[in-house]
């Protein structure tokens, strides 16, 4: 038989019959230094757990980081100061936003902390604008096109450029969200988000509304951006980003480990590494592990150990016939094809490796994998010595209890 080449080994039937493209550049902005610390479960770190996540968030080549919300008082400031500090001092390649609502009081601290330490800072000032916000805020559409250009003109006047953000837009009439986009265009936005604030999206509805927006900025100002921010109370959330990209949005927003209020916001590392897997992005994401640890350690917020990628259990296996094909893969010498004979991520391009465990599920190429990792002769007797301990347990084996299996057979 023939020898395949890689490309024959998969059949992607991802690419079969598949829409064009998107060809514009995938942008992203991280929250987990804002948006992701208003969960109830996190600890907001220390400044220097905050300086080192953003060093994390930069290794990632991820664009722009939010700060924080200056307005909240003088601790934010403090905190958003020294970020901005250490964004100049280290020459990190991020771009700097701080959130603010559409209130002098909250976007002129966004305006100090830009004079006081040299670093020009993004404003993303906000605006609740559905109708069922308008009702129990007794606000009407004249209401929220005054603060949207009254919070934009003093932005500007302050030198600070404007991303106008509208909360809840998935769930907003289109003729508030054309009133409102336009006005803060007009008035000087060259940023635009489209928020699913609850989780509310669906994939259709996404496509929906980033093409209906798309549509309000070619017919204003075509040199507009346009953001996605989504949440995952659905679940829906990184296949919301991935259709907003598609649908022609610019930068799309998440948080580590996907951390934030309620269900969380889109998982920042799994978006990217969809995002990579479908050839939008080539970033360098062996650093992914040390991103998502960071953002856990600090944040007190644990990693599932099912979670996608940067889980424990993620390239994990203790099953007989998935941990053989996986083995012999690596029998071969080929770590591609040990990647992905059993797995629909390849490990190593985020810094990660296969790993086979012995347990009840296993079959003895689990045994003799473990054995031949830890430079130990794969024997019958030992290997009947490990099987069987296997067997009579209800868990994994830790290494400690296969020594102890191996140590019969050594007294013996």
């Amino acid at each position: 038989m023939a020898e395949l080449s890689r490309d024959d080994l998969i059949y992607d039937w991802n690419e079969v019959g598949a829409l064009p493209r998107p060809t514009h550049k995938a942008e992203f902005d991280d929250e987990s230094l804002r948006d992701g610390l208003q969960s109830p479960s996190v600890r907001n770190p220390t400044i220097d757990q905050k300086i080192e996540i953003l060093h994390r968030i930069a290794d990632l080549g991820i664009d722009s980081a939010n700060l924080g919300l200056p307005g909240a008082g003088a601790v934010a400031i403090e905190h958003v100061t020294a970020l901005a500090n250490e964004i100049a001092s280290a020459g990190l390649a991020l771009d700097p936003n701080c959130a603010a609502r559409t209130l002098e009081a909250d976007i002129r601290p966004i305006a100090e902390i830009q004079q006081a330490t040299g670093v020009s800072i993004e404003s993303a000032v906000f605006l609740g604008c559905s109708q069922i916000r308008l009702l129990v805020e007794d606000w009407d559409i004249k209401k929220l096109l005054e603060l949207t250009i009254s919070g934009v003109e003093f932005a500007k006047s302050q030198g600070l450029r404007v991303m106008y953000v509208t909360e809840d837009t998935t769930r907003t009439h289109p003729h508030i969200i054309d009133q409102l986009y336009r006005a803060a265009i007009d008035h000087g936005a060259t940023r635009v988000v489209v928020c699913d604030t609850v989780g509310h999206a669906n994939p259709r509805g996404v496509r929906r509304l980033i093409t209906h927006v798309k549509q309000i900025i070619d017919e204003t100002d075509p040199t507009v951006k346009l953001d996605w921010h989504g949440h995952r109370d659905r679940g829906l959330d990184v296949v919301n980003a991935l259709m907003a990209y598609e649908s022609g949005a610019d930068r799309l927003h998440g948080a580590g480990i996907g951390i934030g209020e309620r269900a969380g916001n889109c998982p920042m590392d799994t978006l990217l590494v969809n995002m990579k897997l479908m050839g939008y992005i080539d970033n360098d994401l062996t650093g992914l592990m040390r991103y998502v640890e960071a953002v856990s350690k600090y944040t007190e917020v644990p990693i599932p150990k099912n979670y996608p990628v940067v889980g424990s259990d993620a390239f994990e296996t203790a099953t007989g016939v998935h941990a053989a094909a996986v083995a012999k893969a690596l029998a071969r010498g080929d770590r591609w094809l040990a990647d992905r004979v059993y797995s629909g991520v390849p490990a190593g391009d985020y810094g990660l490796e296969q790993k086979i465990t012995v347990g009840p599920m296993s079959g003895k190429w689990n045994v003799i994998h473990w054995l031949k990792s830890h430079d130990i002769e794969p024997t019958d007797d030992r290997i009947r010595a490990v099987f069987a301990a296997a067997k009579q347990s209800d868990h994994v084996l830790k290494d400690a209890e296969i020594h102890s299996a191996l140590s019969v057979v050594t007294a013996s």
